[in-house]
């Protein structure tokens, strides 16, 4: 079994709902077991700043343990965004678009994968705080395969001043 870190968003139509959609599906998937979330926080879109509120993400991460291998994870998370009315297309890449739901694989134990659909360790994990706080606040001691630093390390030093604050 893997020890695999998502990072879950949503900034369209009921976002809370959304998140607890995805939650729930993960946690019936008998090829994974749920073992944190995090707290839920209200985010500045990224890399946007001084975004309208309505704008605004709520973002969670999840620890869970996979037999699944990365690609077929990615395959099942995609799934889980369709069901919460993803769609897939749009902007170009390096641009960012609204979103029901998005959900990302951040660290899957000490692995590496670099294709062009899927990068693991997620490459803007050191640069966003809304994903390096609340990985923060379950898993502090965890060392990033690439940069050998802890998440509490690297939260420590990142740069990004977007706002993040509690939701509810």
């Amino acid at each position: 079994m893997a020890r695999v870190f998502l990072s879950l968003g949503s900034n369209l139509g009921d976002r809370w709902a959304y998140l607890d959609q995805a939650l729930r599906r993960l946690g019936t998937d008998r090829a994974i077991r749920v073992i944190a979330c995090s707290p839920v926080y209200q985010t500045e879109p990224w890399p946007e700043q001084r975004a309208a509120r309505e704008r605004w993400y709520l973002n969670c991460v999840v620890e869970i343990e996979t037999e699944l291998a990365p690609r077929h994870l990615l395959r099942l998370l995609h799934e889980i965004e369709a069901g919460a009315g993803r769609t897939r297309g749009g902007p170009a890449p390096g641009e960012y678009a609204d979103r029901t739901l998005d959900i990302d694989i951040l660290l899957y134990g000490d692995v590496v994968v670099s294709d062009h659909d899927l990068q693991i360790p997620h490459p803007f994990l050191h640069e966003r705080r809304f994903v390096l706080t609340p990985l923060c606040d379950i898993a502090p001691e965890f060392e990033h395969p690439v940069l050998y630093q802890t998440i509490r390390e690297i939260l420590d030093q990142v740069a990004d001043t977007r706002s993040i604050a509690p939701y509810g």
